[in-house]
């Protein structure tokens, strides 16, 4: 008798205090923000094969907010705030331009800069990490190869509350659980840079979204896996190419490039959230 109540208590603790007595899960909502607008004369460079000669074509440069109970996440910071309402001189064949910083996207939902507990940067581009600096509060989340380079290099000043000190930094070598629970997920996806990472949001509505980074830039691209000619590694790309579409499949995911504006509109449209 005394074994059956013992394994009874076993029991009852198990309930009370085990999985199946868990915190609800947090609730995720994802908005989408306009980053910028970029404007290509040449799309060939996004093909090392000759791909896209003498073709023209107009991309968009997407953030996102997350929110996971009272945390907020901002993946990507986009393009320089300074561009604020702006066209910045052609760039090689791009040209680049901003409609309003991301502070004051952020403002129209009521969220503060330091609300934002995390900064997420797919990788180390001056479209990409932008704003970064805007949110000196937030911990970094960046992969470790890319912080190391930008803090060397002319877009440091990008990364200056982290690379200064005082702020946190974590560099990211493989997959990372941002909230601890698997509903946001960076996943290391190397070759257009060597610290290269897309992000999984598990929605609890719209179910699996994958967003690209810049692991591809527009649906042809992601099509034909086209190789830009500035990825700095080929076989890694197309490894991650390879495991991302996997990864797709297998969650049967709404795949979001970041800078296709046919996918970006899969999603509501700012400031409604996808949920």
């Amino acid at each position: 008798m005394k074994t059956l109540l013992a394994v009874a208590a076993i029991a009852v603790a198990a309930v009370t205090f085990g999985p199946a007595a868990a915190q609800p899960a947090a609730p995720i909502q994802m908005w989408r923000l306009d980053c910028g607008e970029i404007q290509v004369s040449n799309l060939d460079v996004f093909s090392d094969t000759f791909a896209y000669v003498g073709q023209k074509k107009t991309l968009t440069d997407s953030c996102y907010l997350i929110r996971h109970g009272e945390n907020y996440l901002l993946w990507d910071s986009g393009l320089p705030g300074e561009l604020a309402g702006k066209t910045a001189p052609p760039s090689g064949p791009f040209t680049m331009s901003l409609k309003a910083r991301v502070t004051d996207q952020l403002a129209r939902i009521g969220v503060r800069p330091e609300q934002v507990n995390f900064v997420g940067i797919s990788h180390n581009h001056d479209d990409h990490l932008g704003q970064a600096a805007d949110f000196p509060k937030a911990t970094l989340l960046i992969g470790s190869e890319d912080y190391e380079a930008t803090a060397k290099g002319p877009s440091a000043a990008r990364l200056a509350p982290w690379i200064k000190g005082g702020t946190k930094v974590e560099k990211i070598d493989r997959d990372h659980d941002v909230f601890g629970d698997g509903s946001v997920v960076i996943l290391d996806m190397p070759g257009h840079t060597h610290g290269h990472q897309s992000l999984l949001v598990r929605l609890p509505r719209t179910g699996p979204v994958l967003l690209t980074g810049d692991l591809y830039h527009f649906t042809e691209n992601m099509r034909r896996h086209g190789m830009p000619s500035f990825n700095v590694d080929r076989s890694d790309t197309l490894g991650s190419f390879d495991r991302f579409d996997t990864i797709a499949r297998n969650l049967k995911a709404r795949v979001i490039i970041q800078h296709e504006p046919d996918d970006v509109a899969k999603l509501p449209a700012f400031p409604q959230a996808a949920n």
